[in-house]
């Protein structure tokens, strides 16, 4: 108001005195300093009120952020990943906008102190402002407090599926390494050798021992080459060629178990009619051919 006067008398004065004289344009020149300082006030204003726009703006979307959050605190159950991002995505808009109007607020409190402009209700808006976020502040924590606590539920809930998934793969590959033995087993148990070859080819092998004019040959040494066999599975091979015109078993296989058949070359073949009483006595077997 004292300015606005100040400006009315050196208008009134100006007209008075001469414009070319010494007061004139002392006065003119404090006219002109008058308005230029009002028109830095006013811009001045209009910034601080932008501000306080901008953060009751913001303390708004904080609060619907704090709702969603109030809400999501209350709901009972386990939560997915997506309500899960969309929280933390909540949090950190409402800690940043938090530190964001603090410093504004701040800021706003110098300029009004600079500027020299008397305002009670500015004051007092910023004061309140300034009041609701310190609020803010404290009612995130606790929420941020409660929020943490149903995530350390949810991280022991996945640290015990990660120790369920643990346990069933661990289960699986015991159950597969099971399998396999069963199957290794399974394999061994039906798994017979055989071999045929000429006297000399057989005793070569150290198979054949014996045989003299007074005694028998004998199967199977105690050193016999065992490479020299071919592995087959008892239940898949119940006939085995032996290309020659003669042949003879000279390892322990019960009678009847068994018999030579001709091809119509006249070539011989070993047919196995009962598999289970033909190995009984053993799972080598030698044929000699000639």
């Amino acid at each position: 108001m004292k300015k606005v006067l100040i400006a009315c008398v050196s208008a009134t004065m100006l007209v008075s005195c001469g414009q070319n004289s010494a007061e004139y344009k002392k006065l003119k020149a404090e006219n002109d300093s008058l308005r230029v300082e009002n028109t830095k006030s006013a811009d001045e204003l209009n910034e601080m009120l932008s501000m306080l726009n901008e953060i009751e703006t913001d303390l708004q979307s904080i609060r619907d952020a704090e709702n969603y959050l109030n809400i999501e605190q209350r709901t009972g159950g386990e939560l997915d990943q997506t309500r899960r991002e969309k929280i933390r995505q909540n949090m950190r808009l409402i800690r940043e906008t938090l530190k964001r109007n603090k410093e504004q607020i701040s800021e706003l409190e110098k300029k009004l102190e600079k500027s020299g402009i008397q305002s009670a209700a500015l004051k007092k808006t910023i004061q309140r402002l300034s009041a609701e976020l310190d609020e803010k502040n404290l009612t995130i924590a606790e929420l941020q407090k409660d929020l943490e606590k149903k995530n350390v539920r949810i991280q022991e809930l996945d640290e015990q599926v990660a120790e369920l998934n643990e346990d069933v793969e661990e289960l699986s590959t015991t159950t597969e390494a099971q399998s396999e033995t069963i199957s290794k087993q399974d394999k061994a148990l039906h798994t017979a050798y055989y071999c045929f070859g000429t006297t000399k080819e057989l005793k070569a092998q150290r198979i054949l021992s014996g045989g003299g004019l007074f005694s028998k040959s004998k199967a199977l040494r105690d050193d016999f080459n065992k490479d020299y066999f071919i592995s087959i599975d008892i239940r898949e091979v119940k006939e085995i060629p032996l290309f020659a015109k003669k042949a003879k078993i000279k390892s322990n296989h019960p009678e009847g178990s068994y018999e030579f058949v001709k091809d119509a070359d006249g070539n011989l073949s070993l047919k196995i009619n009962d598999e289970n009483a033909f190995w009984s006595l053993g799972r080598y077997l030698v044929i000699e051919v000639n």
